[in-house]
């Protein structure tokens, strides 16, 4: 079907605010993490970890298989270059994949997920259907994250089955 989505939620990822500290270039971010930190809203991402920007020195970094001591262990990385911040229980990141991803977000978003426009690797901190949001698209081109704030994924989970073909 040519407007088919699945809707999931990752169960085990792990996600920390990363803020550079003052004077500290993104690329100094990247060398320590071992990827190219995006200095403009993007994600980028090299086995197990990706940072998303969200804002000048700011990434919400994600991690599929975190470990115990994850957050420490990305603290411990930057090496002083930034401070972090655990988000894991604060976030819900969905993941709305399929021919029809794009089509079922537009509905709220005000922002073209074209991929001439919003391509993979693209990100924005934006609201969808009035919830505050961090949307970025995955390498395939269908594929979308959305990281929201635990208080509102009841929410956010409701507007998806209400927008599903």
């Amino acid at each position: 079907m040519a407007d088919t989505v699945t809707v999931s939620e990752p169960r085990s990822l792990a996600v920390a605010t990363v803020m550079a500290r003052k004077g500290v270039e993104d690329a100094a971010i990247g060398a320590a993490l071992g990827l190219a930190a995006p200095s403009r809203p993007g994600r980028t991402a090299n086995g197990d970890l990706a940072l998303i920007a969200t804002g000048p020195g700011v990434w919400l970094a994600l991690a599929e298989q975190p470990g115990e001591a994850w957050p420490e262990g990305l603290e411990a990385r930057l090496g002083g270059l930034a401070s972090v911040s655990d988000q894991s229980g604060g976030y819900v990141v969905w993941r709305v994949a399929g021919p029809g991803a794009a089509a079922l977000l537009q509905k709220g978003v005000a922002i073209d997920l074209h991929p001439d426009a919003f391509s993979p690797g693209a990100a924005a901190v934006t609201v969808i259907a009035h919830i505050g949001v961090i949307l970025w698209r995955l390498e395939a081109a269908e594929a979308f994250e959305i990281a929201v704030f635990r208080s509102y994924a009841h929410d956010f989970q409701h507007w998806l089955g209400s927008q599903a073909p």
